[in-house]
């Protein structure tokens, strides 16, 4: 067929629909009355509710179908002379006169793909030729689908075969005199004909005009927003539900720490006491052994002055010096005890200072033991803290015992029924943090997806400067760098060398070995700040001035907060009234008001 030889057989409007045919009547596609202002209202209420971050977070695939549904109530069909003519639906053409041949007893022609390829201008969904006991009748019918889509495109197809000169008008008027394929678009009477066509359309499609249609699918829509609203309500109650747990284990753990600084307060307090006791039980014992240390030095400097007498009276008389020597014996033997007993005062001394480090060594093993607890605290769980303070109370008291060891033990039996009270505390409220945790992770992991979702729908369709938009963050502004250039160079100069500096930073940006951050404490945490000190910065701040350097550096801390490991620019809802990141409720009134203001235009 000459009519399908070219690429150019029928002109295609952008977005590869088929043009209509020329002659067409003055005013081109007439907008025709929506019949469906209830669906839009409804789906205006939605997005209201999709707007307070519960709905579109807990459903994102409803805000989809949505989404599609307002594409659908976008779309038009084109414009039809008689809108209450019936049409086949699914949308279905007629093709007559197909050339055939006789060969092995029976009518044989083109296959349906080889037909759906000459017609692929029109997007046909397939071609179904029509055959009886003779084999092919010389007939098709061409689906093209249900939606508008192919409505235009069966619509498209009809005009060019009128446009040929081979119409449905034209067909009853030639008939068989004319060689050529024929088509349109099937309609009531064609399925009410008699033969294979009207029995093929009867059987496969419905009789619906444009109106019907349009309310099926108002309908539809409808149902579906009645569907998500309700969903969303269900959704709304169970966040409800879950605040309020949270409310009752927030004041539940507040509880809790206030009756665990009050036992480090008492366990403090018992620890110092017990220090107080064993210094003044050291000091005593110390003071003790002086004192005897004292009585025998005494006693040695008397037995001294004791012998120096007997010495003297030897001359007197021999039996004198008999009874010196009986004395000095008897205090020699004196003596010897004595040293004796001043070599256990030594050994007991040194049992003393020996039992006076050990002493300070458990102290000291009982302050390590504090400190590590107090190092612990930030990084356990606030419970578990409490059990190793316990535990730690437990020790010091079995290792340093007091006077009364009947009131000692009661004390650790007590310990240890409170350390087990704890245990069980910590179980259960462990069980309940778990659920928590597991529930609000949910729940923010399908926020992030809908956020996610938010912005590459934003970038597809934000157009101009508005409040609300991506941002990349940790891009370099070429335009806001080619006018900080521009104030010392001329404008041509500035561009050139706004994108020199551009893509020479950002590839600097990009390279991990490069960190120019320090460190520093802000309120009790770690934050990073540019390095004013760094090399590279500090020549482009005396090259390009300050501007270009805040541009730089802006660039880098955006970088470094959201994108520390990869190092690459990443979009970002942002707030361009405020000049900060956008809430998820903020991005959804943006699109909300820019649907509705789209609405109005049409």
């Amino acid at each position: 067929n000459p009519r399908f030889a070219g690429d150019g057989a029928v002109s295609r409007q952008p977005g590869g629909r088929p043009a209509m045919r020329t002659g067409e009547p003055p005013g081109g596609r007439i907008r025709k009355e929506r019949a469906c202002s209830k669906s839009e209202q409804n789906i205006e209420s939605l997005f209201q509710q999709h707007a307070t971050g519960v709905g579109s977070a807990a459903y994102p695939q409803g805000r989809d179908e949505v989404a599609r549904q307002l594409q659908l109530i976008a779309m038009e069909p084109q414009a039809v002379q008689n809108r209450d003519d019936l049409f086949v639906w699914p949308w279905m053409g007629v093709l007559v006169n197909v050339p055939t041949e006789w060969k092995n007893g029976r009518h044989v022609g083109e296959s349906g793909n080889r037909l759906k390829e000459k017609l692929s201008c029109f997007c046909p969904q397939k071609v179904i030729p029509l055959w009886n006991y003779r084999g092919h009748t010389g007939n098709a019918i061409v689906e093209f689908g249900k939606d508008w889509t192919a409505f235009n495109n069966a619509l498209a197809f009809e005009n060019h075969f009128e446009s040929e000169g081979y119409g449905k008008l034209d067909w009853k008027a030639y008939k068989h005199r004319r060689p050529g394929m024929f088509g349109w678009v099937a309609r009531s009477d064609d399925q009410k004909y008699p033969g294979p066509i009207g029995d093929y359309l009867h059987k496969n499609g419905d009789l619906k005009t444009i109106a019907d249609v349009e309310n099926e699918e108002a309908r539809k829509t409808n149902k579906l927003v009645a569907n998500l609203a309700s969903q969303i309500e269900v959704k709304r109650r169970h966040v409800e539900e879950l605040e309020c747990k949270y409310n009752e284990t927030t004041t539940s753990l507040d509880m809790i720490m206030e009756q665990k600084d009050q036992l480090l307060r008492a366990y403090n307090e018992e620890i110092h006491k017990m220090q107080q006791l064993a210094r003044r039980h050291s000091q005593r014992i110390i003071d003790e052994n002086q004192k005897l240390r004292s009585e025998l030095e005494s006693k040695m400097q008397n037995l001294d002055l004791r012998s120096k007498q007997l010495d003297e009276l030897v001359a007197r008389s021999e039996s004198d010096r008999r009874n010196l020597e009986h004395e000095k014996e008897k205090n020699g033997v004196k003596t010897k005890h004595l040293k004796m007993a001043t070599l256990v005062q030594q050994r007991a001394d040194e049992n003393v200072l020996k039992l006076v480090e050990k002493h300070k060594l458990e102290k000291q093993v009982a302050l390590d033991k504090i400190i590590k607890l107090e190092q612990q605290l930030d990084a356990k769980q606030k419970l578990e803290l409490e059990i190793k303070q316990l535990q730690g109370k437990l020790e010091v008291m079995k290792h340093m015992p007091g006077e009364e060891d009947s009131e000692s033990k009661k004390r650790i039996d007590e310990l240890s029924e409170e350390l087990q009270d704890k245990y069980d505390e910590m179980d259960a409220m462990e069980s309940l943090y778990h659920t928590l945790l597991i529930k609000e992770r949910k729940s923010n992991d399908e926020l992030q997806d809908a956020r996610k979702k938010l912005i590459d729908g934003l970038q597809t369709i934000t157009t101009g400067r508005a409040n609300i938009g991506i941002k990349r963050m940790g891009e370099l502004d070429l335009k806001s760098l080619a006018i900080a250039c521009g104030r010392k160079l001329s404008k041509e100069d500035a561009e050139v060398t706004a994108a020199i500096l551009c893509s020479k930073w950002e590839a600097d940006i990009k390279k991990p070995e490069w960190h120019p951050f320090r460190v520093v404490m802000v309120n009790g945490k770690k934050r990073e700040l540019i390095s004013e000190d760094d090399a590279k910065l500090q020549t482009l701040r005396e090259e390009y001035g300050e501007e270009v350097y805040s541009l730089v550096t802006k660039a880098l801390l955006e970088v470094n907060e959201y994108n520390p490991h990869g190092r690459y620019a990443v979009p970002e809802l942002w707030n361009y009234k405020e000049g900060r990141k956008a809430t998820l409720k903020e991005a959804l009134q943006h699109v909300l008001k820019q649907w509705r203001t789209h609405k109005r235009k049409r």
